[in-house]
């Protein structure tokens, strides 16, 4: 049987092909090599500005898309940067250079980002097409999304032995998309959150025309291990927004929004534990752990909550994903399932990221005498010790 993609359905594709191209890229979806020490209990945000070098990208009647790309996506660092004490910002490329498309996500991967940004600016045959929009990674549903994918996927072309490197994929048949269908983003509520917020800032602070969230099959979406998305700033073959796009001006304005799209979704994740995103990086507290039990008494603890019940779980590791070590807290005639016991803040924002993965909205929270405090005063108790 041959299936594939057209209009939002199934049809042809070699499926001995896809099996390949499974095989390639399975392993490489969980791929991430140690990341930098010095990142431990931060914020990682990885930029991406799209296209570089031998690639200029969408062209506009005076403007190369690579260009305005990088210049909003460093605006954008500097933004973050300066205002989010407790953040770092790594970029795919910081200069006029050429990164290829499958180290884009690979470099995200090794820094064991929190977020991707990838930035871009679009392109229509017609001049009239204006408005941003930001895309997660998801199901073709309509031509025109499939059209936008194949776009920035072409870059691949421009790579040296890229049939072997992308294991066949082709980013100009729409048989190749199969693949994104068969693979779930465990990430796309948390992607589609930080794009909704990024989509409210261009048109509420900016006043660019939205175009809205969209899903298509982004090969530098596809290999993240975080949320993740991809920004079109604007078409530089609308002469307005080309315009707009290459001015200091505008690129400032577009930078400030993604920026403060960043601090309001680090906020909420950040504010279910008391801590601001805005707030400078918390001192190391005392070292330690605790083992699987009830927490100690008179001890001061951190734990990561990853459940609530109205009625009470059974505490078995199946019904947490596979995860041993529960405790379980009540609080406000609800019950709380939380996992590690943690002295110290930092080690339990660690534990955190590594369980994010099954528990996207998982959050730390400060214990003691089985009962959760809030975190600002907990932190203010272990400093003063």
């Amino acid at each position: 049987m041959r299936t594939g993609i057209k209009n939002g359905k199934l049809h042809a594709v070699n499926i001995y092909s896809l099996k390949l191209l499974l095989l390639f890229i399975i392993p490489y979806n969980i791929y991430a090599s140690l990341p930098d020490p010095k990142n431990e209990g931060k914020w990682v945000i990885v930029i991406d500005p799209g296209h570089g070098g031998r690639d200029p990208g969408a062209l506009g009647s005076f403007s190369m898309e690579k260009n305005i790309n990088l210049a909003i996506a460093l605006k954008t660092g500097e933004y973050i940067r300066e205002n989010l004490k407790n953040v770092t910002v790594v970029y795919t490329r910081n200069d006029d250079s050429t990164v290829d498309l499958i180290e884009r996500p690979r470099i995200a991967n090794q820094n064991n980002a929190d977020l991707f940004i990838s930035i871009h600016s679009n392109w229509a045959k017609n001049s009239g097409v204006a408005g941003s929009e930001t895309y997660i990674m998801g199901v073709t549903k309509d031509d025109e999304n499939l059209a936008v994918a194949m776009k920035e996927n072409e870059v691949i072309l421009l790579e040296d032995d890229y049939s072997t490197k992308y294991q066949g994929f082709d980013p100009k048949s729409s048989e190749s998309y199969i693949i994104f269908t068969l693979m779930q983003n465990v990430f796309q509520k948390q992607s589609t959150d930080l794009a909704l917020k990024i989509q409210t800032q261009f048109t509420e602070r900016v006043e660019r025309k939205n175009r809205g969230v969209k899903q298509a099959g982004f090969w530098v979406l596809f290999n993240t291990t975080m949320p993740s998305v991809l920004v079109e700033t604007g078409f530089v073959t609308n002469a307005a927004e080309e315009k707009f796009l290459i001015s200091k001006q505008g690129q400032d304005y577009m930078a400030s929004a993604i920026y403060r799209a960043c601090r309001d979704y680090m906020n909420e994740i950040d504010a279910r534990s008391g801590i601001s995103a805005v707030k400078a990086n918390e001192p190391d507290l005392s070292s330690g752990d605790y083992k699987e039990g009830q927490v100690p008494e008179n001890k001061l603890v951190f734990m990561v909550q990853v459940a609530t019940s109205a009625t009470g779980t059974e505490m078995k590791p199946e019904n947490f994903n596979g995860l041993n070590e529960i405790t379980e807290l009540k609080a406000n005639d609800r019950f709380k399932y939380a996992t590690g016991k943690f002295d110290n803040y930092t080690e339990a924002v660690k534990h955190r990221k590594k369980i994010e993965a099954i528990y996207p909205d998982a959050f730390v929270i400060a214990v003691k005498d089985n009962k959760i405090l809030p975190l600002q005063q907990a932190l203010e108790q272990k400093r003063k010790k």
